[in-house]
């Protein structure tokens, strides 16, 4: 196994190795929405067959065909009861983990102050997402959806962001960063459920009461607002309430 840069040359135990499932929700600048969510969904790479399989249990029992795709924005009256368990299973299963940034008001945003565009400063804020899930002595498969023409860019940029800051070139920590289709993966549809359920709710919505009360068993089930920023190291559901200079009162 390769010694990582700055450990000493000893053995060391095998690494566990660890799925991430990234989405986002608002994320464009000019789209006419004031917030902007990112987050990812985690768990060991052993557990993700159960877990799939767990997921499709639950939608068999509302008699949803397992093919069919899971997202916040098909949540309507007639599905609150399959969101509500999927949301449960969510906080019953130990293997899984979420983690979130907030940003509540992109028109707050300065890139020209710091020399940015809304595209580095979307790497910059996937990277707050990401880092404190890594342990440099485990093994990380990044998955990101894709959503357009774009999508390899980003994936390709993203490696490079999070392989850089851990000194990973040879992708001993980051393994590799790949884009899937969300419904080809339970996982990455419970990510789109949550990150959804942030915006949301942060957005001030209120005309599907469906929604509002998937999100008051988020509440819940996490002890959180989804509106603050929870303890870094909270096991369930860690969340980044991110306010840079002059966005204080936001």
């Amino acid at each position: 196994m390769d010694v990582m840069p700055g450990k000493v040359g000893r053995p060391e135990a095998m690494p566990d190795l660890y799925n991430v499932y990234c989405d986002e929700s608002c994320h464009l600048e000019h789209d006419q929405i004031p917030l902007m969510v990112l987050g990812a969904v985690w768990c060991r790479t052993a557990a993700v067959r159960q877990i799939s399989r767990r997921i499709k249990e639950i939608k068999q029992r509302h008699a949803i065909p397992p093919g069919v795709e899971i997202k916040w924005s098909k949540l309507s009256p007639a599905k609150q009861q399959l969101y509500l368990d999927l949301v449960d299973y969510f906080f019953d299963e130990d293997d899984l983990h979420f983690r979130g940034v907030l940003i509540p008001d992109k028109a707050h945003l300065d890139h020209a102050a710091f020399n940015q565009t809304h595209d580095t400063y979307y790497y910059k804020m996937f990277f707050r997402v990401i880092e404190p899930i890594i342990d440099p002595c485990q093994c990380y498969r990044i998955y990101l959806d894709i959503k357009d023409t774009q999508s390899e860019e980003r994936r390709r940029t993203l490696e490079g962001v999070l392989r850089n800051a851990r000194h990973d070139a040879r992708g001993v920590v980051i393994e590799r960063v790949q884009q899937i289709r969300s419904h080809e993966s339970a996982v990455m549809q419970l990510t789109d459920i949550l990150v959804g359920a942030i915006a949301y709710h942060n957005r001030r919505l209120d005309t599907n009461q469906a929604k509002l009360n998937v999100i008051q068993r988020i509440q819940q089930r996490s002890c959180w607002n989804l509106e603050e920023t929870t303890w870094l190291r909270e096991p369930k559901l860690s969340l980044l309430c991110w306010r840079g200079r002059g966005m204080e009162d936001v």
